[in-house]
């Protein structure tokens, strides 16, 4: 026993004394490429900018100007309505390709293969795609996508869920797998239904590839950028009282197409991006911390 211990020693001695070589770069490299940009990012929402060489502080005054944009609170909605769509599609479709392709199949990997495959694909050449496939189809009835608010959701909805569900798929077929077969067995003894084995067997067990996909589906619609510029670039247009709202615009795009306006918006898109981070990370934690209280200690 001493002798193993000396052993391990013998082989942690050299990992400690050389751990800062390996792990201070990347720290470095951490707080030069995230940590720094972030604080001065928060910095800036505070101020009128065009570089942040020549900022000029301004208070709450970006942050007047967010709440007071109508644009800005129609693409909150936009993009709520779009993830907890996006979520409850994307994942139930995920999960049921998932659990038909772990049952005893012929073709089961090419099939796993063909829907992860559109996930290689980037997404402002998947808006492009979709955008002219649309097209093509609504020109049969004297339309087109971006002609109608809810044409362009869905559209963006479709996208998306042929986009992500393989990848989420994969990641409940890792799930479905790690299910205990002891488990199973014993349901099949009992004499369970195969509704009743799946809700309380399988679904239970399988909670921390839910976490993990919901935690991904929300965080990514909150974030959609580029499938929505390059489908639908925020049309069509209608004016407000307060001024221009795009109707299919999302909080990525609405933040990028702000700070394009002119410099003296460029602080109010700071602002922007600040409020979406926060928003960002209170919705993420809050579903992290409801689905984490559901999993299932093995």
């Amino acid at each position: 026993m001493a002798k193993m211990k000396k052993e391990v020693n013998l082989v942690q001695r050299p990992i400690r004394k050389f751990a800062p070589v390996f792990i201070l770069p990347t720290f470095l490299a951490f707080i030069i490429g995230f940590v720094w940009p972030f604080i001065q990012g928060i910095y800036l929402s505070f101020c009128n900018f065009n570089t942040p060489q020549d900022a000029q502080w301004v208070g709450l005054a970006n942050y007047a100007k967010v709440f007071a944009d109508p644009g800005f609170l129609n693409a909150f909605k936009n993009t709520a309505a779009f993830a907890i769509v996006s979520i409850i599609l994307i994942n139930v479709l995920a999960f049921t390709i998932a659990y038909a392709l772990t049952q005893k199949m012929r073709g089961s990997n090419l099939f796993r293969t063909v829907f992860f495959m559109p996930n290689l694909i980037g997404g402002v050449v998947l808006g492009y795609i979709w955008s002219m496939i649309f097209d093509g189809i609504l020109s049969k009835y004297g339309t087109y996508l971006t002609a109608n608010g809810t044409y362009g959701f869905w559209g963006l909805v479709i996208l998306v869920a042929w986009q992500q569900i393989g990848y989420m798929m994969i990641i409940y077929i890792a799930g479905l797998q790690a299910v205990p077969e002891d488990m199973l067995e014993a349901a099949k003894i009992d004499g369970a239904t195969g509704c009743q084995t799946l809700f309380k067997v399988i679904i239970p067990n399988v909670m921390p590839s839910i976490t993990t996909c919901t935690f991904l589906t929300l965080t990514n619609s909150f974030k959609m950028f580029d499938q929505n510029m390059a489908l639908t670039g925020g049309l069509p247009s209608i004016m407000s009282n307060g001024g221009k709202i795009n109707v299919t615009e999302l909080l990525a795009l609405n933040i990028y197409s702000t700070y394009n306006i002119n410099k003296k918006w460029h602080g109010v898109a700071q602002a922007k991006a600040v409020v979406f981070f926060i928003l960002v990370a209170v919705l993420a934690i809050a579903q992290q911390a409801a689905t984490r209280s559901k999993e299932v200690q093995q």
